[in-house]
């Protein structure tokens, strides 16, 4: 059955544990030299309209690692950057490769992609979700702390496409969510995606957020697409940087998170992202290993190896 990553809610509790553990296994394998190439003479298409350097890096490196190829295609360059239906790529695009992985603007772009394609579709970024970033983001808690079940993560900052898919997540995986933003920035529960609230805290005051949270995370204030309100940004957001007090009144052994890049000295401190309960550089290595898990998935269904 033909499977897409377009949320994080597109899977179901079992399959998210089951791609972890899977997780694990592949990510030991790399670390030990141990070729693994399940995906051998599979194509995975990568559509980019926004630039990236992880999600291009993780995907490209995974594939080949998984001992398929990889094709880079900037909209600037194809067809779909002068007018051809989304819906006609997704037509043609699926019948010459095995996978795509797209990185664009609004969710809707992808989503009827996906409806035309005749292969699996995975969310490389949207306005709305990031939901690869949130698969690498739990799979380093697990590593360092074992299951999210039942904790608490602080999102501090704008209510983007990194905190939608988060709420997704706790939902999905029964952990809290602490939300505080300023003022005009807060969580909108159908943009989110969001079945319920029971996960779902909001704070005014970043640092109740932070109090006895696991994990800490934030991203920077302006994201791709609304440079052109940088400056007012810059002004609401003042009050909202992860800063030494911040991490202080959290858990003694919580976890920071970032999914980069980070600006120091605005969304976090250099203490903070620099310090010994920073995790960034694992967060952005395992992109890596949880997407080759999740094209293995999509493409192989469950394998035991």
């Amino acid at each position: 059955m033909l499977r897409h990553f377009l949320q994080f809610k597109d899977l179901s509790r079992d399959e998210l544990l089951y791609l972890f553990e899977r997780t694990r296994v592949i990510k030991a394998r790399f670390k030990r030299y141990q070729p693994y190439h399940p995906l051998t003479d599979r194509t995975l298409a990568m559509i980019f309209e926004k630039s990236s350097t992880r999600t291009r890096l993780s995907f490209e490196a995974g594939m080949h690692q998984l001992g398929g190829s990889a094709i880079y295609l900037n909209t600037r360059d194809t067809q779909l950057g002068r007018g051809e239906p989304v819906e006609d790529a997704g037509e043609v695009i699926s019948r010459m490769v095995d996978i795509v992985m797209i990185r664009t603007f609004e969710q809707d772009i992808i989503e009827r992609f996906a409806a035309h394609s005749r292969v699996p579709v995975i969310n490389g970024l949207t306005n709305e979700y990031h939901p690869c970033q949130i698969l690498a983001d739990i799979f380093t808690f697990i590593e360092h702390h074992g299951s999210i079940q039942g904790k608490t993560v602080s999102w501090i900052g704008d209510s983007n496409n990194m905190c939608n898919t988060w709420l997704q997540a706790a939902e999905v995986l029964d952990f809290n969510v602490h939300v505080s933003t300023p003022a005009g920035y807060e969580v909108e529960p159908e943009r989110a995606g969001l079945y319920g609230t029971d996960h779902f805290e909001s704070f005014v005051d970043p640092m109740d957020a932070c109090r006895g949270a696991d994990l800490v995370t934030t991203d920077v204030w302006t994201s791709m697409g609304w440079e052109a309100e940088n400056e007012e940004r810059m002004k609401d957001f003042a009050d909202w940087q992860v800063d030494a007090e911040m991490m202080g009144v959290a858990k003694s052994d919580a976890v920071f998170m970032h999914c980069l890049p980070a600006h120091r000295g605005e969304e976090v401190t250099a203490e903070v992202i620099d310090g010994p309960q920073s995790v960034v550089w694992d967060e952005a290595e395992n992109r890596l290993h949880v997407q080759k898990a999740l094209m293995e998935f999509l493409l192989l269904g469950k394998v035991e190896s």
